[in-house]
């Protein structure tokens, strides 16, 4: 056997660590190919959460990962998951989509926050249609931060560690804003609700 005619074998990718991954993917685009494939699902999904396009989400999250591919030779490992980066990224050309095309921007959150916010089953709210409405509107009368808070949350499912780590604030900051963003709903919801009832009974007084 001639041991110096042997071909090194690439690594396996698929069955290797985040940090040593994302150290292979700075100078090996098989690489990053993994990273890619680990991660276009979610960042994809937060996109199409923000955009509320099918077009747009794609073409955004295409953008992410060419920016993260360009750059990922600068990024360095400060204990902070990977895909934090990724969605820092993401969030930041969202940003930046919004206001050079000057949208309002639309976000379809899913029956995962009508369920935390009543606390019945999805299926029921997915129902009613009115209400859900409601909850929508609600929602994008929120601040930006907490619209990205309940996406993180609700859609991506992340824990509360994990979006600390993407908005940059500690788990109890978020576990505080998240208790805030959830009343802030409530109140919200309840004042509509009572200005329909005010509404509904002015109305039927001028029928009578």
């Amino acid at each position: 056997m001639n041991i110096f005619n042997r071909k090194s074998q690439k690594p396996n990718y698929k069955t290797m660590d985040e940090p040593e991954l994302v150290q292979h993917a700075k100078t090996d685009r098989d690489a990053f190919g993994e990273l890619y494939e680990r991660y276009v699902k979610k960042i994809y999904n937060y996109v199409y959460y923000r955009t509320s396009n099918q077009h747009d989400a794609e073409d955004l999250t295409a953008r992410v990962f060419y920016r993260a591919m360009s750059h990922i030779g600068n990024y360095e490992d400060k204990g902070v998951p990977f895909q934090a980066w990724l969605y820092r990224i993401a969030h930041n050309l969202v940003a930046n989509f919004h206001r050079d095309k000057s949208r309002r921007k639309i976000i379809a959150l899913d029956d995962f926050v009508a369920a935390a916010l009543y606390g019945d089953s999805p299926d029921k709210h997915a129902e009613d249609n009115e209400e859900r409405k409601q909850l929508m509107d609600a929602i994008r009368r929120l601040p930006e931060e907490r619209q990205q808070l309940l996406i993180l949350k609700f859609v991506e499912h992340l824990s509360n560690a994990e979006i600390g780590h993407i908005m940059e604030r500690t788990e109890g900051a978020i576990k505080s804003l998240y208790h805030r963003t959830l009343i802030a709903l409530r109140d919200d919801l309840r004042m509509q609700a009572i200005s329909h009832t005010l509404t509904d009974t002015q109305n039927q007084r001028k029928e009578e």
